[in-house]
C-alpha cells in the first residue's frame, strides 16, 4: 500500500515521528501541497492522508487507484464525501483528540479578555507600574468570572469539556446543540435557543461545526442581541462568525470583546478588519496543535489505518 500524506508539516514539523506510518506501507510526506499538486502527488497512491488540502469531487475521480482517505482533523469539510462514496472509498477522520487542547485555549483567550494580562505585563515592562503614585494599577477593566453566564453553542466532546472548567469557575451554562443530552449531573445549567443564549450569556462560546446551518451564524443581528458588556469565543471554524459583522461591533461597542482562534480564510489578508478592530485577541488556529494533541491524533490515525487493512474502518464518516 502506497501512503501520501499531502500536508505532514501541519501535524509533524519535526517533533514527532512517522517510524509506525513507515511500518505500514511505502510512505511518503509531502510538508505542503499546492491545489495543482494534488493529482500528480496522490495519482498512484492508495491511502491519502490530508489535514487541510481540499480532496474536491474532480480530484477523488481523477485518483484511480484510492482506495482510504483519512483526514488529519476532526472536521472533514475539505473532502467531498460523496464522491468518495460513489466510488466505495471510506473517509476517516480523527475525532476527540484534541478536546482537553482547545478547551484550554478557549480559557486563555478567556482569561486574557478578564484580566488582560499580556497587556498589563506590557504595561509593566514599559515603567507604568514604577511610576505609578500607588501600590498597583490598572489600564484595562478586570472582569471576575465566578457568577457570569457562559453560553455555549455546540454541545459536544469539546463544549462540554469547557462547561466543565467554567462550572469549576463558579459560572452558570447555558447551552444550544442539535443533539441535547442528559445534563441532569450539572448544576446551574440548562438549554436554550442560539437567540436566548445570545441575549443571556456573558461570554458566548462557539464549538459547534461548520455546516450550511451554522455558516455565518453569528452575523450582524444576531451580534446586536448580546449584551454588550459580552464576550465572544470561536474556537470552532472561522466562517461561523461573518468577520466585517464582528469586527463593527467590537468598534462600536455592540459588544465588549472577542477571543477568537479561527478566521473565515487562513491565513488572513492584511485587510481582514479584525485584524485591526477593538479589543479583539486573535491566535492563529492553534488551539489544536499542542504536541499532546497532535501525538493523539497521531496514534488515532495509525489506529484508523489499521482497522481498515484489517477490513473493518472505524470513524467512517460518509
Amino acid at each position: 500500500m502506497k501512503i501520501v500524506v499531502l500536508d505532514g508539516h501541519t501535524l509533524n514539523p519535526g517533533d514527532l515521528s512517522w517510524k509506525e506510518m513507515k511500518a505500514l506501507g511505502e510512505l511518503i510526506v509531502y510538508d505542503r501541497t499546492g491545489p495543482s499538486q494534488i493529482v500528480e502527488r496522490a495519482k498512484d497512491a492508495d491511502i491519502v492522508l490530508t489535514n487541510k488540502v481540499p480532496l474536491s469531487a474532480q480530484t477523488i475521480h481523477q485518483l484511480t487507484s484510492l482506495k482510504y482517505i483519512g483526514v488529519l482533523a476532526t472536521g472533514y469539510n475539505i473532502i467531498d464525501v460523496a464522491a468518495a462514496r460513489e466510488r466505495n472509498i471510506p473517509v476517516c477522520n480523527v475525532p476527540g483528540y484534541s478536546t482537553a487542547s482547545v478547551a484550554q485555549l478557549t480559557f486563555a483567550l478567556l482569561l486574557e479578555l478578564a484580566h488582560h494580562v499580556q497587556r498589563h505585563s506590557d504595561a509593566v515592562m514599559q515603567g507604568k507600574w514604577s511610576a505609578s503614585p500607588d501600590f498597583c494599577f490598572w489600564d484595562y477593566p478586570l472582569m471576575e468570572l465566578d457568577g457570569k453566564t457562559m453560553g455555549i453553542i455546540g454541545f459536544g466532546t469539546i463544549g462540554q469539556k469547557v462547561a466543565d472548567i467554567a462550572s469549576a469557575f463558579g459560572m452558570h451554562i447555558i447551552a444550544n446543540s442539535r443533539t441535547q443530552t442528559n445534563q441532569q449531573h450539572r448544576k446551574n445549567f440548562k438549554w436554550a435557543s442560539v437567540q436566548e443564549l445570545l441575549q443571556q450569556a456573558d461570554v458566548v462560546s462557539i464549538h459547534c461545526p461548520l455546516t450550511p446551518e451554522t455558516k455565518g451564524l453569528i452575523n450582524k443581528e444576531s451580534l446586536q442581541l448580546m449584551k454588550p458588556s459580552a464576550f465572544l469565543l470561536n474556537t470552532s471554524r472561522g466562517p461561523i462568525v461573518i468577520d466585517e459583522y464582528l469586527a463593527d461591533a467590537l468598534n462600536n461597542d455592540v459588544i465588549a470583546g472577542a477571543g477568537i482562534d479561527v478566521l473565515s480564510t487562513e491565513p488572513p489578508p492584511l485587510s481582514n478588519p479584525l485584524l485591526k478592530a477593538k479589543n479583539c485577541m486573535i491566535t492563529p488556529h492553534i488551539a489544536w496543535a499542542t504536541k499532546e494533541a497532535r501525538a493523539r491524533m497521531m496514534n488515532i490515525t495509525l489506529n484508523n489505518l489499521s482497522a481498515f487493512f484489517n477490513g473493518q474502518p472505524v470513524h467512517v464518516v460518509n
